[in-house]
């Protein structure tokens, strides 16, 4: 499963589907969860705030694909937080449409005071709570967890879902986690700490 879609499960509930975030919040972690793709797939840099594409060859995944298009197309936007307000937008229902056509959610609309909403409920709650279960497992292993799964480790700190995802774990796997974070490639910590910074901004200004 792709960094954002674990990102996504993680983010709402496991039974119905509702965020457990602030919904910038949700959107800016997604967002950060979709430029990590980016990165772990070497497509893209970020240095000193700058998003920089270094491979435009076509990734396999259509969301990605479409990402790192609109990062091409538009080569006078390159700020970092430019992109994550951007791409939170209509990341929460990018990602959810990824996911349903995965068959891992399903789409349901409801109509609530003259508007509709959506919902992404999970298809297998078992499957919805795998992320989070994976990572608890990682983590109390001795040997390091793949990079893809520290990076999702800082999105859900920068995010403040840490507590949603490590239920249970002792003080020294955090401390453990730490070390972990602090330890990722300069282009992913930089994005963990935008990504922190712009969720705390929305969230102070009040911004849905």
């Amino acid at each position: 499963m792709l960094l954002a879609d674990e990102f996504f499960l993680i983010a709402h509930d496991d039974a119905k589907g509702r965020s457990r975030l602030h919904p910038s919040a949700t959107g800016l972690g997604l967002a950060a969860g979709l430029l990590g793709e980016l990165l772990l797939a070497r497509q893209i840099v970020i240095d000193a705030g700058v998003v920089t594409v270094v491979d435009r060859r076509p990734p396999h995944d259509a969301l990605a694909h479409t990402v790192l298009d609109q990062l091409v197309g538009e080569p006078e936007h390159r700020s970092v937080r430019t992109w994550l307000l951007f791409l939170g937008n209509s990341a929460a229902e990018s990602v959810g449409e990824r996911l349903a056509r995965a068959g891992t959610v399903r789409r349901e609309e409801a109509r609530r005071l003259l508007r509709t909403t959506v919902v992404y409920r999970p298809a297998d709650m078992n499957a919805a709570a795998w992320p989070a279960t994976r990572l608890r497992a990682a983590l109390g292993r001795a040997e390091p967890p793949p990079l893809a799964d520290v990076l999702l480790l800082a999105l859900l700190a920068a995010t403040n879902l840490l507590r949603e995802a490590l239920w249970g774990i002792e003080p020294g796997v955090r401390q453990r986690l730490d070390q972990l974070v602090d330890g990722l490639p300069p282009p992913m910590r930089e994005l963990a700490r935008h990504t922190e910074a712009a969720v705390g901004a929305a969230v102070l200004s009040g911004r849905p």
